[in-house]
């Protein structure tokens, strides 16, 4: 077996020429004094906000409790539905159902792993309230379609943006693009910071201060309690390594989509299938998902090879346990079969373009030894 050793992330090396600037800002945050809701915190909100162009940025604690606390902002809860994609990380529905509310399942496009009008108006019932498209992999969901149906339904659109940072529809950021969006700052994510944290993102002033007083105890001032809240703050360290972080997100964003182009150019999309992009979608690309009905074998190949790859999200969250007392499961086909054929790559800013041919090589001799 090989020694190469090649890891699906590469966080550890995009931290590591980082290193002087973040102790810095580290250090100062800790003479400061100030390690809750202080001045990094609003800063990075400040530039975040600038970033995205839109009004607010909240910081929370981790992306599951902003999407709950979106909902919450947006007074979605008991007796409503929330229409979600069963394809994605499980917190997406988890925060509905900590919302009060009832998670609907609906189906995705197989070429981008994203939810359509289509696929939402399949799953609206009578209680829908809200929509939350997930940008999932870092892929864009469509947007403009998804919010001409929220509006001819009077649908809240949120975007769960935790994968996709950075990524654009038409020249507009994800993040500003429905309503409300959530990220997650977890080390994996394009944006990430070292440890957990989240943000709430919305350009209504209304939603945005209701945000503000659940992340903190229901709360604007520690005196008056005009809600039942949570307790859930971007802290001071966090937020200043994410000031860093974001200077340093379009540049690593344009070159995981030039490993992107490395890996079609190369001829990848001969072994397997790649994901799709429409006009005027520029992926971020948190991770680069193939699929193919050899999925398990592949996976073996690039293992024995010392080149690290996984599946995602095997087992959908219309199937999880948990979600069996929120009604029949649906028939999803395009998750299931995504659930069964898809396969992440190694993907990431510091990798270089040749590392496409190395990923493809392994992949061609499993196939042609079959």
């Amino acid at each position: 077996m090989s020694t190469v050793g090649i890891p699906l992330f590469d966080t550890r090396e995009q931290i590591e020429p980082l290193l002087p600037e973040l102790e810095r800002r580290v250090v100062s945050v800790m003479a400061s004094g100030r390690f809750i809701l202080g001045p990094e915190v609003q800063a990075f909100e400040d530039e975040f906000a600038a970033f995205l162009g839109t009004r607010h940025v909240i910081g929370v604690a981790n992306g599951t409790d902003a999407l709950t606390i979106a909902l919450r902002a947006l007074n979605i809860g008991e007796g409503d539905d929330v229409v979600v994609p069963s394809f994605t990380f499980y917190a997406t529905a988890e925060a509905v159902v900590n919302a009060g509310a009832r998670p609907v399942f609906c189906d995705i496009d197989i070429d981008t792993f994203c939810m359509t009008a289509e696929t939402v108006a399949e799953a609206l019932t009578p209680a829908t309230r809200a929509v939350i498209p997930v940008h999932l992999f870092g892929m864009p969901a469509p947007m403009d379609d998804l919010a001409r149906l929220a509006k001819e339904r009077d649908l809240a659109l949120i975007e769960d943006a935790a994968q996709a940072a950075g990524a654009r529809l038409n020249g507009a950021r994800v993040g500003a693009l429905g309503d409300v969006a959530t990220f997650s700052f977890f080390p994996s994510k394009n944006l990430f910071c070292l440890g957990d944290g989240g943000a709430i993102v919305t350009g209504d002033d209304r939603i945005a201060e209701r945000a503000r007083i659940l992340r903190f105890h229901g709360s604007l001032d520690k005196r008056v309690h005009s809600d039942v809240g949570y307790n859930s703050r971007l802290d001071e360290l966090q937020a200043a390594v994410l000031r860093v972080v974001l200077s340093h997100l379009d540049d690593w964003n344009e070159r995981r989509r030039a490993l992107a182009r490395a890996y079609e150019d190369a001829g990848l999309g001969t072994l397997v299938s790649l994901p799709k992009t429409s006009p005027g979608v520029e992926p971020a690309y948190h991770l680069f998902v193939v699929r193919s009905p050899r999925r398990d074998e592949l996976l073996d190949a690039l293992k024995q090879a010392g080149i690290a790859a996984r599946a995602y999200y095997e087992a959908p969250i219309h199937i999880q346990p948990a979600m069996a007392r929120f009604g029949e499961r649906p028939k999803l086909p395009a998750t299931e079969l995504a659930a069964r054929t898809n396969l992440a790559v190694p993907m990431g800013p510091t990798r270089d373009p040749s590392l496409a041919s190395v990923v493809i090589e392994a992949l061609r001799q499993a196939v042609n030894s079959a």
